[in-house]
């Protein structure tokens, strides 16, 4: 009975929510992607589908209000999510690589995230401090309680399944860093190349970081070389999608470096628009026309202010370069990206905050 009744309520308590959306619907900003979110909410209902498929969307929902909700209030500042073993103890070298690497990127204005359990994510969270830090937990039968460092802090996240973990440690990301692991880093390092590749995710830097004179990630890039580019199966330029090195300060200025002039990208149709943090010359656009036409499906690369259809994005302001990329010599694109941010005369303050979006 009592069950009943708390089902009512909550019945009725719906019924009123989903009343004052609907007369909230035509003001509403995003009301395009909430009518779209919606239909398919009511097409499943009308569909056969089995009682564990409506399970799985109830979780994942869930586990992604939660990631919407906090990253939110920290979307100006750019993060760089640490990935490795959490099996990783505090006495080796890899461990504590972690911890000052973190503690740098921190120094540097950035914020870190991980998967928040031990090892190499333990570090992560000591080098940056509990204030700097996120943690994305994955509940596991081992291995993977929240650290004592990010345990009981309002960023930390307990998601329920792996791809909505992932999802957020991906796109609330700026930058990626990988130390020594196990299986798990091995599928975070290939699915970064996937998604980098594919354009489905960045572009951002991503850097694999061995301990010093450790051949972990080293080994790793020649595999690649010799097993996928040299048999044709990625491209020559694909290893610009990412930086190997024992070398911290060369970590850093990789992830710095990327931001010296790029700001960010999104497309626009068919067109890619690069946002700057600050304008480049004419002479300087014609050289990345001579140097990247191969890139291009059609047209130049030129330079533009926010497109129409960009009058609701908070880079309004930022010059921007637009051109047609071929969406698939992500590589290249790497390769222009490094050039740009040779480029350009960024502001003392740009160049003392490249963690600011």
């Amino acid at each position: 009975m009592t069950s009943s009744a708390s089902s009512f309520d909550t019945l009725e308590s719906l019924q009123t929510d989903i009343v004052e959306l609907f007369e909230r619907l035509p003001t509403l900003r995003h009301r395009q992607y909430i009518q779209q979110a919606l239909a398919t909410i009511v097409r499943l209902a009308e569909s056969d589908v089995d009682r564990l498929d409506w399970k799985i969307m109830s979780a994942a929902l869930i586990d992604m209000e939660r990631g919407f909700q906090l990253f939110h209030n920290y979307r100006h500042v750019r993060k760089v999510t640490i990935f490795g073993s959490a099996r990783i103890s505090p006495e080796r070298p890899e461990y504590h690589m972690a911890a000052n690497f973190a503690r740098y990127v921190t120094q540097l204005g950035f914020m870190v995230m991980t998967g928040g359990g031990g090892g190499i994510m333990q570090a992560g969270h000591e080098g940056a401090g509990r204030e700097n830090s996120f943690g994305l937990n994955i509940q596991l039968p081992f291995e993977q309680q929240a650290n004592p460092i990010i345990e009981g802090d309002p960023k930390l996240i307990h998601f329920k399944y792996f791809f909505t973990r992932k999802l957020f440690l991906l796109k609330e990301s700026d930058a990626i860093a990988l130390f020594p692991g196990g299986f798990g880093t091995q599928d975070e390092a290939f699915e970064c190349m996937t998604l980098s590749q594919t354009g489905k995710f960045g572009p951002v830097p991503v850097v694999l970081i061995d301990r010093p004179g450790g051949d972990y990630w080293r080994s790793w890039s020649e595999y690649i070389d010799k097993q996928l580019v040299k048999n044709g199966l990625v491209s020559p330029e694909d290893p610009n999608l990412y930086t190997v090195t024992d070398d911290l300060v060369v970590a850093c200025n990789a992830i710095t470096r990327f931001y010296q002039v790029y700001h960010s990208s999104r497309y626009v149709g068919d067109r890619l628009v690069i946002r700057l943090r600050t304008d480049i010359s004419d002479a300087e656009v014609e050289q990345l026309n001579a140097n990247f036409s191969d890139i291009l499906v059609t047209g130049r690369i030129e330079k533009s202010q926010a497109l129409p259809q960009e009058r609701q994005d908070e880079t309004l302001e930022l010059p921007r370069l637009v051109l047609y990329f071929n969406q698939r010599d992500l590589g290249r694109l790497y390769q222009m990206i490094a050039a740009i941010n040779s480029m350009g005369a960024p502001s003392p303050e740009d160049r003392a905050h490249p963690e600011l979006k």
